[in-house]
């Protein structure tokens, strides 16, 4: 079952992704992580450390509580 927050943050991730015209795959590339963790993040399947939120908001080029805000 989908939590709603993770799934609106997650949903913030894929925005701003999309925004910087990146792939999942660079995404995951460029913040060091794999394209499973940010595809499945991305829908809200799964949670994720405040450590890879960071590595996310510093390859999108935005800050933490840019994706937090879930302005959209």
């Amino acid at each position: 079952m989908k939590d709603e927050l993770l799934f609106r943050i997650g949903q913030s991730v894929r925005y701003f992704r999309l925004k910087a015209e990146l792939s999942q795959d660079e995404l995951a590339y460029r913040a060091g992580l794999n394209m499973n963790s940010i595809s499945t993040f991305e829908r809200g399947l799964n949670n994720i450390k405040i450590k890879n939120l960071y590595k996310i908001a510093k390859a999108l080029g935005v800050s933490v509580t840019d994706i937090l805000e879930c302005k959209f």
